[in-house]
């Protein structure tokens, strides 16, 4: 990004502020993990979304009328020789494009001053930890000098409404950082699908580890800075297991792997899941299941495009596992019925409890309202036909070109009464990332099969 788009990001944000407003942005701090060991530092998204700044100890601060001053770590020569290079307050205007910068040591002592005589204070609510304090302390300050005129702010405002607006619409800028990182980490899991049928084939004792660090050397060799988030890699049952982290668990001939991994490149994530048979080979149970949930992917894509609504990719995929469960027996007609019924009643949940699809961006789990701003004022209830709990629903937010979306139905089939055997113990789950266009959407992530025969082909390669 260049700094251009910094400034005009910080521009709309001082804009939304009015011009007795006043925001301040930290970065994240750094995070000990043993002692005299940090663990490897990652920047705030929203304070790297207006400076491209990426180093620790650093706040911005943005006024109405759109002058911008950073706060971050002075020049030290003898800590740069232990901790790496500093930008400093004296340089970092003209390499950030700010207006003016100052030592992160000053900061307590001059937000007071530049807090003065302004209507309101903005900052990210509840996502900062510490921020609010440091905030109150400022106030105070202001307040102790009201008998001589000052004017301290009456209200504190939530600055996550502006940004995450602004950062649920991707650019052409941030689009094409999104694809390389698709790009990346589709090469990683190509290379965890060929390892896994190379070392079975070899008679190796493959397991989860070895797939982890095949997708960690892929996503370094091609640039990025590290996993936008802990890779699962989940043999067996484990699939079966949503959150599930690379373990131990040996790769076992007849069983599927199911691998939901992505890179960070510049800031941005990507977030694909595949589900593969370990020795290469789908058997019957298990690619009947794999068929239906792509299947289920194929009506969610379709679905989603500019003008729709965010829930309507999960429909479509509902609607699909809900006929497919019944067409293969997970579920017995005769106790839940038509696939109506399996919808109306959430029967599916059993072996289907999670969305179709979140925001994608800086954070893997990009910010962003699922409901529609014009439309909030809505609200309908309804009752929860497995909890019996009540629940408030909003119209769901229309697609626009540029959001950035997952597409990730899956199955995943726990031994349970009533449960066909052959089925048990098989998690899938088949996820790609998508850019809305007008006309319906940008998969950037199939750089990797899906199909599974194109699957077994790779794997036999």
């Amino acid at each position: 990004m260049s700094n251009s788009n910094y400034a005009q990001r910080r521009e709309r944000v001082a804009a939304a502020l009015g011009p007795e407003g006043l925001a301040v942005i930290r970065t994240a701090p750094e995070q000990p993990r043993n002692r005299d060991s940090d663990f490897l530092y990652r920047h705030d998204s929203y304070f790297h979304y207006l400076t491209g700044f990426g180093e620790p100890n650093a706040t911005l601060v943005i006024t109405g009328d759109g002058r911008s001053t950073l706060f971050c770590a002075p020049k030290d020569l003898e800590r740069e020789i232990w901790d790496g290079y500093r930008l400093g307050p004296e340089a970092a205007p003209a390499a950030l494009g700010i207006d003016a910068a100052h030592s992160a040591g000053e900061l307590d002592s001059l937000m007071p001053k530049l807090l003065e005589n302004r209507q309101a204070v903005w900052y990210p609510f509840a996502i900062q930890a510490g921020l609010e304090v440091r905030v109150a302390g400022w106030l105070a300050a202001v307040r102790s000098r009201v008998r001589y005129g000052a004017i301290c702010p009456e209200e504190q405002r939530d600055l996550c409404a502006v940004l995450d607006e602004m950062r649920l619409v991707k650019d052409a800028d941030e689009q094409a950082v999104m694809r390389r990182a698709a790009q990346i980490s589709a090469r990683g899991h190509v290379r965890a699908m060929k390892l896994a049928a190379r070392m079975l084939r070899a008679g190796q004792d493959a397991r989860e580890y070895h797939l982890d660090a095949e997708l960690l050397h892929e996503f370094r060799l091609g640039g990025s800075e590290y996993p936008a988030y802990s890779s699962i890699v989940a043999a067996g049952a484990n699939a079966c297991v949503l959150h599930y982290r690379a373990g131990s668990t040996r790769l076992r001939d007849g069983e599927l792997v199911l691998i939901d991994a992505g890179c960070e490149l510049e800031g941005y994530a990507s977030d694909i899941t595949r589900t593969f048979p370990a020795n290469g080979r789908f058997s019957g149970p298990q690619r009947a299941l794999y068929d239906l949930v792509a299947a289920s992917q194929e009506a969610a894509v379709a679905a989603t495009r500019a003008g729709a609504r965010f829930t309507d990719p999960h429909d479509a995929t509902v609607k699909v596992l809900a006929q497919g469960m019944l067409d293969v027996g997970l579920l017995d007609r005769n106790q839940v019925g038509g696939v109506d019924d399996v919808i109306e009643k959430r029967a599916y949940f059993q072996f289907y409890m999670h969305r179709t699809g979140h925001w994608l961006g800086m954070d893997v789990h990009d910010c962003g309202s699922y409901v529609e701003p014009s439309q909030v004022g809505e609200v309908s209830e309804r009752k929860d036909p497995l909890s019996g709990e009540i629940i408030k629903n909003r119209p769901s937010r229309i697609l626009r070109p540029g959001m950035v979306l997952t597409i990730e139905p899956g199955i995943y089939v726990r031994p349970a009464p009533g449960v066909p055997e052959p089925f048990h113990n098989i998690g899938i789950r088949i996820e790609d990332d998508a850019i809305v266009t007008e006309s319906g959407c940008e998969l950037i992530s199939r750089g990797v099969p899906v199909k599974a025969d194109e699957i077994e082909a790779l794997m036999r390669d």
